[in-house]
């Protein structure tokens, strides 16, 4: 029984759960997340009052806010432990403000017995510096949201939305997709040649003619190459064998978990974050309870001593000494700005292997579990080690080289399986050496334009451009699938026609406030608040002066915009004869009268593809999880497509159209495939 007038508040109720119990004397209570929030439906904040906001209960809390009043108002004492960062700082004063009483803070950063219980004792004062610069975010994005929006919806349709993050990430999103459209490939052609000797046989590949690095742009140049390799004689100039250490990875920061997640596990940022939340929160295991893995938004690699102190009994344990370092391995980090407290995402205990808790998450809990427990294990570890062979061949002119490597010592990969591609080892030569030439290959190839991105390099390159914050990354990619503006196809994000118009239009007309520089800084100055450097006041006053002045601008011409992007059908409304419009809505785009709302007539966008069943328009459907559907007009056909059709007759069966798979084209039927980067089918 928890004893009366000690009070204990987080954000989860799984938090709590687990936390009440393991920590006795204490009445532990959940705010189920944010309490209050600026109003839904208007503004909330005074522009002419230095940006003073609205802050309201959100509709439906006013239960759990009462209920924390009510436990806390006789209480001896109170501490708030929501999490620890700016979100969970925010809560933390909404929740003081809203109990009126004094109250301590804590930090959790993992939720275990030892962990909490050393918390309760470090107790602190809301941080205000991470209460303003939170407060600032939410102001900016609240400006942004409901003075750009608006001007979207009179200018496109309704239903659309501005974000002074997001909208960033789709310019980068749309910014690929045009540059993909306008790269025009480029042939050239590699030769690669097997040489014989005593020692055996292997590859080489021609680097150099004449001193110079080998351009063969055409297959007539390479022949003439060929025939030329082909009466020449090579010999072995240099050849050497030495030891290359690779080193392991830093422990995860968050936005490495989610790149990894993706790539590996092929997770969404969002529910890489979602599984880590319920990792964080606290798993419950027969007789014990406790979070498996320590904070999960985090910048920092750095490791707590107890931690590495653990890892390296249980590496020795199971492996030797060889596989330890002399001293626990040191990270650099990344970021300028980093509080001290926060450690890298590691398990709470590196005794608990993966394989031990499997029984008690669910299949994708107990992935991420171990790639988490994994990648922290390895950071601890011995570097692997590769023989490297190289050498280099001449005759005649040409330089080729050859090399090959081994793995000689494991290390790390015992547990981080990463293991290089297996290859034929380069056989033993000495310098002199003369060789044979057994064949010749010549290989065509093309430029590539730059890969469309995925949900991981997203975050990738929004890490590296300064964009969000490690606990925004996920919320910026759903966004933008949210709002119709981004597919997802085929792994890669692809701009909807919706999503291009918007960002044309953006980036147009509010170009000093949509672009990566001015959102690194904004950024900069976020986290400059944070660490007390710069006022919040001044960031956004400094923000919204030219922000106004654009917005008027805009407001101002909305009209001629509109008329500019409207894009109208050579097609007639069947109901009234005015020209047909394209518009947007919850499902995508359609055709829609131009006389509307005077005339309601709309019908599915067509593709201006056949159905190859019954001869009727392909039209354009989006689903409910924002993902494009293709499906006959006809109510009597029920064919449909998940991939974009494509006009084109197959080159082996006849089949009427192919489907668009990003990379190549693919027949439906007979499943050839069409490389567009080089024709070539397969």
């Amino acid at each position: 029984m928890a004893e009366k007038g000690k009070i204990l508040i987080v954000e989860s109720p799984t938090k709590a759960k687990i936390i009440s119990k393991f920590l006795s004397g204490y009445k532990v209570l959940s705010s189920k997340g944010h309490i209050k929030d600026l109003p839904e439906n208007e503004l909330g904040v005074d522009e002419h009052n230095n940006f003073k906001p609205t802050y309201v209960i959100i509709p439906g809390k006013e239960k759990i806010v009462e209920r924390l009043r009510t436990a806390t108002k006789h209480a001896k004492e109170v501490i708030i432990a929501t999490d620890p960062d700016r979100e969970g700082e925010a809560i933390a004063y909404h929740i003081a403000e809203e109990i009126k009483r004094p109250i301590h803070r804590v930090l959790f950063y993992e939720i275990t017995p030892q962990s909490v219980r050393k918390a309760i004792k470090e107790r602190l004062d809301i941080d205000m510096n991470k209460v303003h610069s939170q407060l600032a975010r939410r102001i900016l994005d609240r400006l942004v949201g409901y003075k750009v929006s608006p001007l979207l919806w009179k200018i496109i349709g309704s239903g659309l939305s501005a974000g002074r993050v997001q909208s960033v990430a789709l310019r980068l999103i749309c910014e690929r997709e045009e540059a993909i459209r306008k790269f025009k490939p480029r042939e050239y052609w590699e030769i690669y040649v097997k040489f014989t000797c005593e020692a055996g046989s292997f590859m080489a590949k021609l680097e150099e003619i004449g001193g110079k690095k080998a351009k063969i742009e055409s297959e007539h140049d390479a022949i003439d190459i060929v025939d030329k390799i082909r009466g020449a004689k090579f010999h072995v100039s240099e050849f050497k064998i030495y030891d290359k250490k690779r080193y392991p990875h830093p422990p995860y920061v968050t936005s490495a978990l989610q790149q990894d997640a993706a790539h590996m596990l092929k997770f969404a940022p969002s529910y890489t974050m979602r599984i880590a939340q319920k990792l964080f929160e606290g798993i419950e295991m027969d007789d014990e309870a406790e979070g498996l893995i320590t904070y999960m938004r985090t910048d920092s690699v750095r490791v707590s001593r107890h931690a590495q102190l653990e890892a390296r009994e249980y590496i020795k344990r199971m492996w030797g000494d060889e596989f330890l370092p002399g001293s626990p391995p040191k990270y650099k980090e990344k970021a300028k700005i980093v509080q001290g407290a926060h450690e890298a995402i590691r398990p709470t205990k590196v005794s608990r292997e993966p394989d031990n808790v499997k029984r008690y998450l669910s299949e994708d809990e107990y992935k991420l579990y171990k790639l988490i427990w994994c990648r922290f294990v390895a950071s601890q570890m011995n570097p692997a080690i590769y023989e490297v062979r190289e050498a280099t061949i001449e005759g005649d002119g040409f330089t080729m080289r050859a090399s090959s490597q081994a793995i000689k010592f494991e290390g790390f990969l015992k547990v981080w399986d990463e293991k290089t591609k297996a290859g034929e080892s380069l056989p033993t030569l000495t310098p002199g050496m003369e060789l044979n030439v057994e064949a010749i290959y010549k290989k065509r190839k093309f430029t590539q334009p730059p890969p469309r991105y995925t949900e991981g390099s997203m975050v990738k390159e929004l890490e590296r451009l300064g964009i969000g914050r490690p606990s925004t990354y996920a919320i910026i990619i759903s966004t933008l699938k949210d709002r119709k503006y981004v597919v997802k196809r085929r792994g890669y994000l692809i701009p909807t026609d919706l999503g291009e118009r918007v960002n044309r239009i953006l980036v147009k007309y509010f170009a000093d406030i949509f672009n990566v520089e001015f959102t690194r800084n904004m950024e900069k100055q976020l986290d400059e608040i944070e660490a007390n450097k710069v006022d919040y006041l001044q960031v956004l006053q400094a923000f919204y002066r030219p922000f106004k002045k654009e917005v008027e601008e805009v407001e101002k011409h909305k009209k001629e915009i509109r008329a500019t992007i409207k894009e109208r059908r050579d097609e007639s409304c069947p109901i009234c004869g005015a020209q047909l419009t394209v518009r947007y809505g919850k499902f995508g785009r359609f055709l829609a009268c131009s006389r509307f709302p005077k005339c309601k007539y709309t019908r599915p966008y067509p593709t201006g593809v056949r159905c190859p069943n019954c001869g009727g328009m392909l039209v354009e459907r989006m689903d409910k999880q924002g993902r494009l559907l293709y499906v006959c007009d006809n109510p009597n056909c029920h064919f449909m497509l998940r991939d974009k059709p494509i006009n084109m007759k197959c080159n082996k069966c006849g089949y009427p159209i192919l489907l668009d798979k990003v990379k190549y084209y693919e027949c439906p039927r007979c499943k050839t495939k069409i490389y567009f980067k080089n024709g070539n089918t397969s």
